[in-house]
Formats: C-alpha cells, structure tokens, sequence
C-alpha cells in the first residue's frame, strides 16, 4: 500500500507538469488561431470585392453585344499577364520587407520601404503603357481575330490609367497589411465597389461609352481606392509610428525592393500564366468552344475558392514576418501549424459543398447540357485543385513573409513549365482526354508545388532563420 501510494506520490507532478505544457499550447493555438482569424475573415472579403470589381466591369460589357465582351475579356487577360500581375507580384516584396521591420520594432522603415516600391512600380508602368498601346498589332501577329484584336485593343489602352494606381495601392495595402491594419483596407474596398458599380453603369449605358466606358471606371475606381488608402496612411494616428517623411533613403531602398520584387513576380506570375497558357492550349482543340467553355468554368470556380487561401496566405504571411522580425521562432512554428490547420478545415468543408453540388453546378453558368454534364465530370478534380491551392496559398504566403520568393520562383517554375503543362500537353493532346487532361495537368503542377513548399518549410530551421533576420 505504501509502495502504491509512492508510486502515485511520483507520478502526480510529471502528469501535472504534461498537462499544464498540453493546456500552455492549446492556449498558445488557440490565441494564434484568434489572431490570424482577424486577419483571414477580412482579407477574404477584401479580395473578393476587388474580384467583383472586374467582373462587374465584365458583367455589363457583355450586355453591350458579344465582339465588344470578346474584346474586354481577352484585353483582360492580356493586360493581367503583362502588367497588373507583376505589379501584384513585385508588391508581395513588402509583405517581407515591412513585415520583418514591424516586427523589429523599425517602425520608420515602413514608410521608406513604401515609397520606395511605389517609385520602382510607377517606373514599371511606363514600358507596360507602351506595351498596352501596341496590343492590337501584337494580338494580330499571333493570329487572333482582326475585329476582337480592335476591341482589345482599344480596351487596353483605356486601361492605361487603371495602371498608375494599382501601382500605388499595392504597395499601401501591404504597408497597412503590416501593421494589422485590415479594417481600412475592408472598409476601402467596400466602399470602391459601391462607387465603381454605379459609376461603371453610368459610363458603360448612360453615357452610350460601351466597353471604353468599362475600361475608364476601372481607372477612377482605383484611383479612389489608393486615395482612400493614402489619405489613411498620412493622417490617421494609427499610422502615427509608421509614418516617416520622404528622404533621399528612400533611393537607398529601390535595390533591396527589386532584389526581392523580381524574384516575388516570377513567383506569382509563373503560376497564373500557366493558367492562361493552357485556357490558349484549349482553344486549339477540336470543339474549342466546349474545352473552353468547360476550363473556363472550372478555372472560374477555383479562383473564387482561392480567395479562402490566399486571405489565410497572407495572414500566414504577416505573422511569420512579424515574429521573424521580432525574434521568436516558436511563434512562427505556431503559426505555420495554425494556418495549415484552418486551411485544411476550410477546404474540407468546401470540397464536401461542391462535390455534393457536381449536377447543378454547370447550371450556374450555362443551359448548354453538354457543357453541364461535362462540368459534373470535372467537379472531382475541381475539388482535387481546391485542396492543393488551399496547400501551395498558404504555404507561399509562409514564403512571402519569411523572405524565400527567390526559391518560390524556381519551385513554381519546375511545377507547372517543366512537370504541369507538359503533362497537360500530354493528356490533352496525345492521349485524348481534352479539357480533362490539361486539367489534370494543372493538377500535376499543383501537387509538385504543394510538396515541394510542404518540404521546404517542414525542414526549416526557424531558430537559424530568426538568426539570420535579427
């Protein structure tokens, strides 16, 4: 009985001691999971406000007759892959640089940073302009239709002005980002959707303007929205710390901005050109207008998914930067664990809603049955994307907060140009699978680059990583 009693007399302290650690990091994630729930739940609607904002543009263009949808709707595509996505892209290099400063308790370094990167991305903008104007003589060149090349052409070059603040708002979002300042940038892109509608109703109908219309109240719209931020950065208080007068440093920062904002381009633009690239590979199949059809379906409803990742990306993003700044590589540790486990239950919940879906989904966007049933076809491998993009977003905002766009860039450029599209060539093409096969191909991307980040930052040493920032 004494021996018994010892035993337990024993026991009881190193069971308290395992269940205080076991409470201590339930609190700890529970705490992490809070934070970047403050973060996730507005950038989501942040992003798909700004989503909105094009495809309400797009909406009623194609009220206005067909070739002048046609011809806004490959202007778009054309322009995203030339300038709007390096201009996203290169921006994403503050989410390391101001991040990481913040966290540093560099206050001052905020600021510089920023304009330092809205100066590199206005200089951007002056070849990109030039690139616009010449659309039309470039879309003939490689054979697209005379009539629709017009259209897009001129619908380019009203876009001109929409890139000069998307220039500047970049840059202000990932600053306010920073910060944890989410509230303002929800409250500002509400707030340019309810003025661009109206707006791009007045020109597109009203005002008889038609496409060009649509093309001018994208300009204004981000114009508000950058004005909106840039008002907020200079003279509310919560940017007090933050908020430094331009000096001659800010040159000094031009050279750190495009070491990172190249690489952090090529990172983000890799990956959206590969689907642009393999939209332009269905058109060429027989029957282009199903594959088409069917692949712009199925993109259309994996973007709007991966609004959901992307938010929890840069949630992932702004912390791991911050707690890197600051020196703590157990609550960037945590951090990872949270975001990778809110992302698993988000898109688990998401691809159980659309599979259950798969037969009426087509009919969202199409009365054609051939289409609809193709689409409930392609619903599995939908959801299959679905879940790699929750994996591949999260961790790539991991990589944007600790610095690695150097190492994205070549991760993304081996997943979908040296392993994605050649499968999809392979499967689309030579063993006849169509639409299907170019998707798995993107699938076969995807993977490779949800592993390949998986395994970079498993076998991250976080304690080096903080050594190396500090």
């Amino acid at each position: 009985m004494e021996d018994a009693e010892s035993v337990v007399a024993v026991k009881t302290p190193e069971n308290n001691a395992q269940q205080k650690v076991a409470k201590s990091t339930w609190n700890e994630f529970a705490a992490e999971a809070k934070l970047i729930s403050l973060i996730f739940l507005p950038m989501v609607l942040v992003t798909t406000s700004q989503y909105l904002l094009r495809f309400a543009s797009t909406l009623m263009v194609g009220h206005v007759g067909k070739l002048y949808l046609s011809g806004a709707v490959l202007a778009m595509s054309f322009t995203n892959v030339t300038g709007f996505s390096f201009l996203f892209g290169m921006a994403s290099a503050l989410e390391t640089l101001c991040g990481q400063a913040y966290g540093a308790k560099q206050h001052k370094k905020l600021s510089v940073y920023t304009y330092g990167a809205i100066i590199s991305l206005l200089l951007l903008c002056i070849p990109v302009a030039i690139l616009w104007i010449f659309m039309e003589k470039f879309l003939i060149l490689i054979h697209q239709d005379p009539l629709i090349s017009h259209e897009a052409g001129k619908f380019s070059i009203r876009l001109i002005p929409a890139l000069f603040p998307y220039a500047i708002l970049q840059p202000l979002v990932r600053y306010l980002q920073s910060q944890y300042l989410i509230l303002p940038l929800l409250v500002s892109s509400l707030a340019t959707l309810a003025f661009h509608v109206p707006v791009c109703w007045a020109f597109v109908y009203k005002f008889n303007m038609g496409s060009d219309g649509a093309a001018l109240a994208m300009g204004l719209s981000y114009w508000f929205n950058a004005i909106f931020l840039g008002l907020y950065a200079m003279y509310s208080p919560k940017c007090a710390d933050t908020r430094a007068p331009f000096s001659m440093e800010v040159f000094g920062t031009i050279k750190t901005f495009l070491r990172l904002g190249i690489p952090s381009a090529l990172m983000i633009c890799l990956e959206w050109w590969a689907y642009e690239v393999v939209i332009f590979f269905a058109g060429i199949m027989k029957n282009p207008q199903l594959e088409t059809s069917v692949l712009s379906i199925s993109i259309t409803v994996a973007v709007l998914h991966y609004f959901a990742p992307f938010a929890l990306g840069v949630a992932a993003s702004i912390r791991v930067s911050n707690e890197l700044g600051a020196g703590n590589p157990k609550a960037v540790r945590m951090t990872v664990w949270v975001v990778m486990v809110l992302g698993v239950i988000e898109v688990s919940i998401s691809a159980a809603v659309l599979f259950s879906l798969r037969h009426v989904l087509g009919r969202a966007f199409v009365s054609d049955n051939q289409i609809v049933d193709y689409v409930r076809r392609m619903t599995p491998f939908i959801c299959l994307t679905m879940a790699l993009d929750s994996i591949q977003g999260i961790l790539s905002g991991v990589a944007r907060g600790t610095g690695w766009q150097k190492l994205g860039a070549y991760v993304n450029l081996g997943s979908y140009y040296l392993v994605g599209i050649p499968v999809a060539l392979l499967l689309g093409f030579l063993v006849h699978l169509k639409a299907k096969g170019l998707w798995i191909g993107l699938v076969s991307g995807a993977l490779v680059q949800s592993i390949l980040l998986a395994i970079i930052t498993s076998f991250t040493d976080w304690k080096k990583e903080v050594m190396f920032f500090t």
